[in-house]
């Protein structure tokens, strides 16, 4: 049986509807659909965030502190690029504010910097070569043989392809986060919103995650090498160092450079054969972590340490505030024991086993109150000796030790008064008095090698000049590099060229070298990573230089500058 087939009943009110006008929409312009499409994130460059990514680009192979390698060129070129095209980012945001261009503009506009770009990263690469082979000889290092471009231009691009890669994944998650708050509120709040949520799980995932991980892992790998021992370390036989026989202080508990700082002092026929007669044997005594528990106790025991050998009755006691990790250099150790011919007692105390730059980031309370901790109670006991009866009281610290004695004394009378020499190697930036010393200088004199009146207080960038220096025998030297970056790094680097780069220069610091902003800060920032890896006398290496420095503050009798200069010979590098 068929089925009929009923057709719709005719639209009565269609030719009405016929009559009347539809509204006509305005034509659009050419790409407007394309503008006008949803998108989380926009694929191409941002055009004044690529033209000052190039500039930045370029001004990060102008010459710094310290050389560098092609590929650690090529990362430092790359982040600084990165910073470059961020911050023009954010400056082409603010122009299209009130200011919108065509596209053809943008278009002339980037021809512009095609045509422009290739021929300036040419010659910033020749010229940053060039720079790099004349900073390696100014500071002595053999200069590179080959300086591979194609790896240094390759480094930069992945480094700055990953960070850009990191920005765009943060700003999709950002847009991510707004379409969703945008279902509850308006779209402005919806972006704050977003960007509030992201930038809080980011700081959370790089605080909490990365950040406290790593120095988690730098906390346990410096835990596992304080507990080791160097080659050729072996416990001492003799009764006058910390962990022999007779010590208050066990061996396992020195530490890893407490146990080199005891076992690496000369043999008595090493210093008898330098000297020209019978030496003593040299006191070296020394409190690790493990020793005590509180800063305090392990002073405590470093002092009846001091009793137990007699290290009161020697011609010299010296203190000495180590780096972060307890480490003191041997050569400036060895360098007084040669001088006195063995008849010395140099003392330590470890108050960390992390290296400086994170004791340093961590807590800088640690190396201020070990410092002060261990210094009271020698100069307590040292001061209770009748007068005449008393050895030369020396007190040396280096790097973060310098900060640990700065704070310990305060002021710089203080200083002065409180031994009968110090000798500082390699001040930090935080210095409070190297700070005021350096400020309150000498008209005239540089900010490098000042002159201070009215306190004999001596500064040195080259340590040899100490030996022809004029005027009375300091009681305080500092010894700094003007290559050191640790000593010249500041915030200020940010928004001000620093004074170590206005008129005359160090003999370290390249004509060359001028002050960008955020560049040059982020450069030297580069530097203090690498600032041990320099020859001495250049960056943060002083090493034999103390020789210099303690015959300025504390020469024995008869000491000369042939004897200097022969016991730098002997101590090498």
């Amino acid at each position: 049986m068929r089925k009929e087939v009923v057709a719709p009943p005719p639209d009565r009110f269609a030719p009405l509807r016929a009559r009347i006008p539809r509204p006509r929409r305005p034509p659009e312009e050419p790409g407007a659909a394309e503008r006008n499409r949803p998108r989380i994130m926009r694929a191409a460059l941002s055009l004044t965030g690529a033209g000052l990514a190039a500039a930045f680009y370029c001004l990060a192979f102008t010459p710094s502190l310290l050389p560098r390698t092609g590929i650690l060129q090529g990362v430092v070129a790359g982040i600084t690029a990165a910073m470059g095209y961020a911050l023009g980012t954010a400056i082409g945001a603010l122009i299209r504010i009130g200011v919108r261009f065509s596209p053809r503009a943008v278009r002339i506009w980037w021809r512009v910097l095609g045509v422009l770009l290739p021929p300036m990263i040419a010659t910033c690469l020749w010229l940053g070569t060039r720079w790099q082979r004349e900073l390696r000889l100014r500071l002595g290092m053999t200069p590179a043989q080959e300086y591979d471009t194609v790896r240094t231009v390759g480094a930069s691009l992945l480094t700055f392809a990953a960070i850009l890669l990191i920005a765009r994944a943060l700003r999709l998650a950002t847009h991510g986060c707004a379409q969703v708050f945008r279902l509850v509120v308006p779209d402005r709040a919806a972006y704050c919103a977003g960007t509030v949520v992201v930038a809080v799980l980011s700081y959370t995932a790089f605080d909490g995650l990365l950040v406290a991980h790593l120095f988690a892992v730098a906390d346990r790998s410096a835990a596992v090498i304080n507990s080791g021992t160097g080659n050729g370390v072996r416990v001492p036989a003799s009764p006058l160092r910390s962990g022999g026989p007779q010590s208050l202080v066990g061996w396992d508990t020195l530490g890893r450079q407490g146990r080199a700082f005891v076992a690496s002092a000369p043999s008595v026929e090493q210093l008898s054969g330098f000297a020209g007669h019978p030496a003593a044997e040299p006191i070296r005594l020394y409190a690790g972590l493990a020793s005590a528990d509180t800063m305090r106790e392990r002073a405590d025991l470093v002092v009846r340490e001091m009793d137990r050998t007699g290290a009161f009755g020697r011609r010299v006691v010296a203190v000495f505030t180590p780096t972060g990790t307890g480490w003191v250099d041997n050569r400036v150790t060895q360098s007084l024991e040669y001088m006195y011919a063995g008849d010395t007692a140099l003392v330590s105390m470890q108050y960390s086993y992390l290296p400086s730059w994170i004791a340093f980031l961590g807590d800088r309370s640690e190396v201020v109150d070990a410092a002060s901790a261990l210094i009271t109670a020698v100069r307590q006991r040292w001061a209770a000796l009748p007068d005449g009866h008393r050895p030369k009281l020396l007190l040396f610290g280096e790097s973060l030790g310098t900060y640990g004695m700065e704070a310990t004394f305060g002021t710089a009378g203080d200083l002065v008064a409180g031994a009968d020499g110090v000798l500082m190697e390699g001040p930090t930036f935080a210095n409070p008095i190297h700070q005021r010393l350096t400020r309150d200088r000498a008209a005239g004199s540089p900010v490098w090698d000042p002159l201070y009146p009215g306190l004999p207080i001596a500064f040195a960038d080259r340590a040899a000049e100490l030996r022809d220096r004029p005027g009375a025998q300091p009681r305080v030297v500092y010894l700094q590099n003007s290559s050191d970056p640790i000593v010249w790094w500041n915030w200020d680097l940010l928004w001000k060229r620093p004074p170590w780069l206005r008129g005359e220069r160090g003999p370290d610091v390249m004509p060359a070298m001028r002050w960008f902003p955020w560049v040059t800060f982020w450069q030297t920032t580069c530097d203090l990573v690498f600032a041990n890896k320099a020859p001495t006398g250049h960056g943060h290496v002083y090493k034999s230089a103390t020789v210099d420095g303690w015959a300025a503050v504390a020469p024995p009798p008869g000491w000369t500058v042939r004897d200097t200069v022969r016991l730098r010979e002997k101590l090498g590098n």
